[in-house]
């Protein structure tokens, strides 16, 4: 019978689209990793996949033996993750996926408490803003914010963050500090643009309850938030962001947050506009065990963590 650990190579390669992310995944090298699909093809006699330098693909056979075995390791990954519990202890890999500046300064700080009540867990925390294919880079869970959020997701609101607008005190001493949305357009405006698809992040004017998109004078655009707000300490303009983000700038006093006048009918107004942030599972009919604890200590953790923000 074939080796498990060759079966799992050759699912992972085809879920993943190389021999290389298969690898990734299993930890393991990439030669290891074509050894071992190697070794599976001289077991069964058969080519199962066909490759170039640059593409692989799956031949009759291999389209065959693909779609008997994935669904029994799947099962078989089930059944580890569920009977973790039954022997109290969650194990093995956890990979998770997060927006870079709520992983930054959210998750991240979160993480060790949990990693301490499940010490046989093994956490990977995958930081970014690009789009992430969960099937492909092989995680667990990912936590994005409602912008980004895909058709058809099963997710699970994790928290609700305020934005809000800032500058720093020299800024607002040499430019003075706007009143009203009109006025802030006369202002340096810092804004994100984001990875996963270049799209700027317009800030959320309104008039007469309808959206707005009048021309700000824009000094700056950044892909990273942090750097902006960095950009907005050292007095290069205002911008906005997640509270979790400023907190500390702005208890130190090194930013100010505004608070603009509310417009009256017909005038431009500058509306609330919170980050939603939520969970977002690979598979809506199943969560395994270790996914389910995480998300339960979430949702428990956050709420606390912005009290004491």
């Amino acid at each position: 019978m074939p080796n498990l650990r060759a079966i799992e190579t050759f699912v992972k390669a085809l879920e993943g689209g190389s021999i290389a992310s298969a690898a990734r995944q299993l930890g393991i090298s990439p030669a290891a990793a074509s050894q071992n699909i190697a070794r599976l093809e001289r077991e069964l006699g058969t080519r199962l996949i066909t490759r170039t330098t640059r593409s692989m693909a799956l031949t009759e056979a291999g389209e065959r033996y693909l779609a008997r075995v994935a669904p029994v390791l799947d099962e078989l990954e089930k059944a580890q993750s569920d009977l973790s519990l039954i022997h109290g202890e969650l194990q093995g890999r956890l990979r998770i996926a997060c927006m870079a500046a709520f992983g930054r300064h959210v998750l991240a700080p979160l993480l060790p408490a949990f990693a301490a009540q499940h010490p046989r867990l093994e956490l990977e925390l995958l930081i970014t803003d690009r789009h992430v294919d969960v099937l492909k880079e092989d995680v667990d869970l990912s936590v994005r914010y409602r912008d980004v959020l895909e058709p058809g997701m099963s997710v699970r609101q994790l928290a609700s963050v305020p934005r809000i607008l800032f500058a720093s005190p020299q800024y607002l001493q040499q430019h003075g500090t706007p009143q009203t949305a009109q006025e802030l357009l006369q202002h340096a405006c810092l804004l994100y643009r984001r990875e996963r698809d270049g799209r700027l992040m317009r800030w959320p004017f309104q008039r007469d309850g309808q959206r707005a998109d009048p021309q700000q004078r824009i000094a700056l655009i950044g892909s990273d938030i942090d750097a902006l707000v960095e950009y907005a300490v050292a007095g290069g303009g205002i911008t906005w962001a997640g509270d979790f983000i400023v907190h500390e700038y702005v208890r130190d006093g090194r930013l100010v947050p505004l608070s603009l006048k509310p417009g009256r009918k017909g005038q431009l107004q500058f509306a609330d506009a919170p980050l939603d942030f939520f969970a977002c599972f690979r598979d809506r009919q199943y969560v395994p065990a270790k996914v389910r604890a995480l998300v339960d200590y979430l949702v428990k953790a956050l709420p606390q963590r912005q009290t004491d923000l």
